[in-house]
């Protein structure tokens, strides 16, 4: 497991800038253009994408970008948000298997070639991960003078394992072929944490200069505490809280089974839990809820305004993270998790690599998918108010120190440099083609 460092401190020498880069008063991206390329999420509401957009414009860049529209926001063919010119296309979610994600993804391309087409030339093209199919897009760009920045926000072999469950098959292997011609056609490579850059260097084969470490942080400006609710507890002593997408490999599931547990093993019936999101399983866990006696004491929300999300996370005694021990899980960065820190609340998680790197003393670990473990820890917390007030500021601390965003700009900014300093195609000096 990793110590108590998160990070190791030669993967930003390649990325420190001078901090007036980060205000556009250093040679940074003053009259350049970006293109950032999104399939999975509508823009601003992909947090991360609309932070590096800022970051961006901040630093003197002309930022667009291409995704999809949302279905209760950011419903507007084409929008300009705070200098970033949005461009939105229709888009129906993948139902039903290979074929649903087929036309999925074949409508996304279609359209970001598309949309593309009527941006013009640009001096970058950013694609955003999954899947793993947008450097079709970015290779069309790169022959007419654009580099490519790959900013691979999932390890998608491994998503296809923890989803599917149908082990190395032929669609394993084909999605391991996109992403090694995306690793191949990116001129740098952006990853989340360590251990994504650890499979760029090994799986993707990059060299150590070429990855830049950007982390997701939390919107400090979004995220800040208000006084608590009682009310929100439904009557009840204590408030546990889960927040995030509800998908086959987020862990709801286990949390529901986990609080059967703490019902049922611990005897404890102080409590009342809220889910706050949704995703492909939503309609499935409040089903579970039912089938293990929990619908009285466990809501679930669905997606709320930022408002109310702040509400529940400044009540709530105790957060969940139950992501299962799984390929992806284990490697990857959970936004919920950072997301509790910056509120200063105490989590309880699974043992996973990458949960520990970001959370550390923030957190308690069961071991993996152990859920008499995780209703445990649930109840020693709600026993000892003064260590949950600790791991609460504890969180708080490495969100404002390690984990911030200001070092993720610098690394942003840093790759983008490096990108630009790539050759150009054809002859030095020669203009993009418009």
């Amino acid at each position: 497991m990793p110590g108590d460092t998160p990070f190791d401190d030669t993967a930003f020498d390649h990325a420190a800038l001078d901090d007036t880069a980060l205000g556009g008063t250093g040679p940074g991206g003053r009259g350049r253009r970006a293109l950032i390329l999104v399939e999975n999420l509508s823009v601003p509401f992909d947090r991360r994408v609309w932070q590096e957009c800022l970051t961006l414009r901040d630093a003197g860049w002309t930022v667009d970008v291409i995704c999809p529209r949302g279905s209760k926001r950011d419903t507007e063919p084409e929008a300009v948000i705070d200098e970033v010119r949005i461009h939105r296309y229709p888009l129906r979610a993948a139902t039903g298997g290979p074929a649903g994600y087929l036309r999925e993804y074949g409508t996304a391309l279609w359209h970001t070639l598309r949309l593309a087409r009527q941006v013009g030339p640009v001096d970058v093209v950013h694609a955003c991960n999954p899947p793993d199919l947008l450097f079709l897009p970015a290779l069309w760009l790169k022959r007419r003078g654009a580099r490519f920045v790959f900013d691979q926000h999932d390890l998608v072999p491994e998503l296809y394992l923890s989803r599917f469950d149908r082990g190395q098959d032929l669609l394993y292997r084909g999605v391991c072929a996109l992403e090694r011609l995306t690793y191949r056609a990116a001129d740098v490579v952006i990853a989340t944490n360590e251990s994504y850059r650890d499979v760029a260097l090994r799986r993707g084969g990059r060299r150590p200069a070429d990855v830049f470490v950007v982390r997701s942080a939390p919107d400090t400006e979004r995220f800040k505490p208000v006084p608590p609710e009682p009310e929100l507890k439904r009557g009840k002593p204590h408030l546990l809280c889960y927040l995030g997408v509800m998908g086959p490999q987020d862990g709801v599931d286990y949390a529901l089974r986990a609080l059967a547990k703490l019902r049922d093993e611990c005897g404890r019936t102080d409590w009342h839990a809220v889910f706050v999101g949704a995703g492909d399983t939503f309609d499935a866990m409040v089903e579970l809820s039912r089938r293990l006696g929990l619908a009285d004491r466990v809501e679930f929300t669905g997606r709320v305004p930022d408002a109310d999300l702040v509400r529940y996370l400044s009540t709530a005694d105790v957060c969940l993270s139950p992501d299962p021990c799984n390929p992806l899980n284990d490697v990857s960065t959970m936004n919920k998790v950072l997301e509790y820190m910056v509120m200063g609340r105490p989590i309880v998680s699974f043992d996973l690599r990458e949960a520990r790197v970001s959370a550390g003393d923030a957190a308690v670990y069961a071991p993996g998918d152990d859920e008499a473990r995780f209703a445990e820890l649930i109840a020693e917390l709600l026993d000892d108010p003064e260590k949950r007030a600790w791991m609460g500021k504890s969180g708080q601390e490495r969100i404002n120190g390690p984990l911030a965003w200001r070092n993720s700009q610098r690394a942003l900014l840093a790759a983008y440099e490096a990108a630009c300093r790539h050759r150009a195609p054809g002859r030095p000096g020669k203009r993009p083609r418009r």
